[in-house]
């Protein structure tokens, strides 16, 4: 599968804006223009997307992550990845924080094969009192 990766831009604002409901349109204006999206394409289709956040306003934290259905399991999440830590690295940042709901185990394995460790449970953190697993990586 041939796929690009790069950061999204003021563009893809109405395009971004459509597949992340859970967060403001101002936020979102905000991530785009200091490239804390990645978007991935095929035949300039949006078939993956990675929001970057900020754990206590300096640790790199993917705050969501999701690809297309029909593209998973065919090396466009790991693509995606790859490029924000790169970037991270150019930056100087030694680590990248993650995360999982503690009842979700396909999304547990994905961040181990790419590397991840868990490094905590916030128990009873999401909806149904569900606890929330966190994964680190050293960059």
């Amino acid at each position: 599968m041939r796929f690009s990766v790069r950061f999204a831009k003021q563009h893809d604002f109405e395009n971004v804006a459509g597949g992340d409901q859970s967060i403001s349109a101002q936020l979102l204006a905000y991530k785009l223009a200091n490239e804390e999206i990645v978007l991935a394409e095929m035949n300039r289709e949006l078939i993956g997307y990675l929001r970057l956040e900020h754990l206590w306003g300096k640790s790199p934290y993917i705050g969501l992550i999701i690809v297309r259905p029909d593209c998973q399991k065919q090396g466009v999440g790991r693509g995606m990845l790859q490029f924000l830590e790169d970037r991270l690295r150019s930056k100087g940042q030694s680590a990248l924080y993650s995360s999982s709901q503690v009842n979700e185990k396909e999304p547990q394995e994905w961040h181990r094969r790419m590397g991840f460790r868990e490094c905590g449970i916030i128990s009873g953190i999401n909806e149904g009192d569900v606890g929330e697993l966190f994964f680190v990586k050293a960059l």
